[in-house]
């Protein structure tokens, strides 16, 4: 009977020792703190005990992006990419019988410095719709119409995921406004101050050319929506890139010039050059000059000036090493000799100086011009120059004008086309041109054709600054293609040779002089 005592009082001792050993632990959690970088990310969190996955919750606050899993007394936390600038917090509440214990989240803003490329709206970017507002080499300026769409461009070179931010100064708190890009459309209100907001996130972007468009919602709060300055982006896509950064945002605007150049033979000496231009319909935008017979001293060509108004012009540089014609002396000076019925004539600068001659005349887009120029020395160490333009529709050449250059003797050479733009507010557009069926006529009056072409582009487009031109052949003639922020471009210095054409049909003695 006492040893029968003695058991039952050990077994009550073991019992209530272990029962209050249990009651006496905590439900606890270590760490209880978990601070992330902006990356996706996990971290594990051990508890005291065994909790089941019902009896785990995550705040309203963490819902979108901080997720849970539990397995045996290891909790994992995981939280998606913070693509914001701000701080997000969350809490993790876990919870056992009468017992609770929380973990604090916290994960850090992304940090542009580090993830972004920052590109310049100022030299990237264009009013695409709308009367108001304009680009400005700070960026967008009176942006005060929800009918006014700024549309900003960028190359990238591999597949991958985008993230877009704007940089922007905003003076009224608010704002709303909706942001297009590759299918893509995103709602995001604007504070008032100087700052960067979270556009959006795109996935699965293909090499080549993107376009984000920027368009206010109305109503409009203060004078202007913002006064953004840049798009910062981000993402797997953006490892390689071409826009306008460090370099003059005129020209990038502007686009990359093209040219053909037409080598000519050895042994050979070109007094006159033929050559013949279709531009297709539609992509004669505003600001477009085709340049058909360029020479070492000039060019000859066809321009869109205006909505309402077409040129043929023809240019002769001076010996002066100028962008003023006013500053060039007499003795450099190019002079006229004779001029055609309504050609305007005068000086010109900005790109060197010197004479300019122009047709006013309403081309169109989808016929075949002809030009037709001479070059050859003269007496009085002069160069004479001379340009003549067939016009289909009276089916009759015109001639341009002539000029004479000083301190030069010589006969053709260089001989080239080129295509650009040269409204920087147009620099979206795209522009295209044949040129075909190109001939030299020698000072020893022999025809001699020109087959061969090779491609180049301006300082624009050589550093990849922009990578929108192209050139090649078409048959008996080259292509010439800038502008619009097309993906597919062909490498400077390609040569190409086309198929043979016909031989021109000229009377030389038939020009016109007047």
């Amino acid at each position: 009977m006492t040893i029968n005592k003695m058991f039952y009082t050990l077994l009550f001792l073991i019992f209530f020792s272990c029962g209050e050993k249990e009651q006496d632990t905590p439900l606890t959690a270590n760490p209880a703190e978990l601070v992330y970088s902006y990356n996706r990310g996990t971290k594990t969190v051990t508890l005291s005990a065994s909790i089941n996955a019902a009896d785990i919750t995550v705040s309203e606050s963490g819902k979108d992006w901080c997720s849970v899993e539990i397995n045996g007394t290891v909790l994992s936390v995981t939280v998606t990419e913070n693509e914001t600038l701000l701080q997000r917090k969350a809490v993790v509440t876990i919870r056992s019988d009468s017992e609770t214990t929380t973990v604090s989240v916290t994960q850090n803003p992304v940090n542009l410095q580090l993830t972004t490329k920052e590109i310049p709206l100022g030299g990237n970017s264009y009013v695409t719709s709308g009367t108001s507002g304009q680009v400005t080499d700070a960026g967008f300026y009176a942006w005060n119409s929800a009918e006014t769409v700024f549309s900003t461009w960028f190359r990238v070179n591999q597949n991958g995921n985008l993230k877009l931010y704007l940089k922007y100064n905003a003076d009224t708190d608010g704002n709303v406004i909706n942001v297009s890009c590759q299918g893509h459309t995103f709602d995001v209100t604007l504070p008032k101050q100087q700052t960067t907001a979270f556009l959006g996130h795109i996935e699965n972007v293909d090499p080549g050319y993107i376009r984000v468009d920027f368009k206010g919602v109305a109503p409009l709060k203060g004078a202007a929506f913002a006064t953004p300055a840049s798009l910062l982006v981000s993402g797997t896509a953006t490892q390689s890139m071409n826009f306008v950064g460090d370099f003059d945002y005129y020209w990038g605007r502007r686009g990359p010039s093209v040219h053909m150049n037409y080598p000519i033979p050895g042994g050979t000496t070109a007094e006159w050059f033929y050559n013949e231009v279709t531009v297709p319909v539609g992509f004669d935008p505003v600001g477009s000059y085709f340049m058909a017979n360029g020479f070492g001293q000039g060019y000859f060509g066809m321009q869109v000036n205006s909505a309402s108004e077409r040129r043929i012009l023809f240019s002769v540089w001076s010996p002066a090493n100028t962008d003023d014609p006013n500053q060039i002396a007499p003795e450099d000076q190019v002079l006229l000799i004779k001029k055609g019925i309504g050609v305007s004539t005068g000086s010109f600068g900005n790109e060197g100086s010197g004479g300019q001659s122009y047709l006013i005349y309403n081309w169109t887009a989808g016929t075949t011009y002809k030009f037709l120029n001479r070059v050859r020395p003269i007496t009085g160490n002069y160069s004479e120059y001379t340009a003549y333009f067939f016009a289909p529709e009276t089916d009759t050449w015109k001639l341009i004008a002539q000029w004479k250059r000083p301190k030069i003797q010589t006969y053709y050479t260089g001989a080239y086309s080129f295509v650009e733009n040269f409204n920087k507010d147009m620099g979206y557009l795209t522009r295209k041109a044949y040129y075909r069926n190109q001939w030299i006529y020698t000072s020893s009056g022999q025809w001699v054709e020109l087959p061969d072409g090779r491609f180049t582009v301006d300082a624009t487009g050589r550093p990849g600054w922009r990578k929108d031109f192209k050139g090649g052949t078409n048959g008996n003639g080259f292509f010439l293609q800038n502008c619009g922020f097309f993906d597919d471009f062909v490498n400077p210095d390609t040569p190409f040779q086309r198929t043979a054409g016909s031989q021109p049909v000229v009377n030389f003695d038939g020009l016109p002089n007047e």
